[in-house]
């Protein structure tokens, strides 16, 4: 099993809206609508140096998006292909992003995900993640974490 993370490139974005699609579909109906990563919009990630791909034997099987905010590393989306899910490649994906914000100097890591996405808010916990509030905003219960990384 030969991985890679890089940065995406524009050839990239049919398998990154791809594994979106794949990863967030089973949430519609659970939240009542597509949840906010469905809606973003990747060419304008991919351009800005945001977004990185996790390559596993030739084949895009993550994503992670990364948004240096001006007191902490923002990690707006990470995401792995259901086929690939089981394998700890999400849990590479968060390694990597703590990695990333410690080497931008940055000491802290936020994220927000969905109220309903209790398994994310649970691997979130047990890596490290505290929740630090819950908001509404566009439409969406969120609840926002964040992790110290001292």
């Amino acid at each position: 099993m030969v991985q890679a993370l890089r940065l995406a490139t524009v050839a990239d974005l049919p398998a990154i809206e791809h594994i979106v699609e794949a990863a967030y579909r089973p949430y519609v109906v659970r939240i009542g609508r597509k949840p906010g990563p469905m809606l973003d919009n990747y060419t304008a990630l991919v351009e800005a140096g945001h977004l990185h791909v996790l390559v596993l034997d030739g084949d895009i099987q993550g994503i992670l998006v990364l948004i240096p905010q001006a007191d902490a590393m923002l990690l707006d989306n990470v995401a792995v292909a259901p086929a690939a899910q089981g394998r700890g490649l999400g849990r590479r994906l968060l390694l990597a992003a703590e990695d990333f914000a410690r080497e931008a100097a940055y000491r802290r890591i936020r994220l927000y995900t969905n109220e309903a996405m209790t398994e994310n808010i649970a691997l979130y916990s047990r890596c490290g993640y505290a929740e630090t509030h819950r908001i509404e905003e566009k439409g969406l219960r969120r609840v926002y974490m964040e992790k110290d990384l001292g």
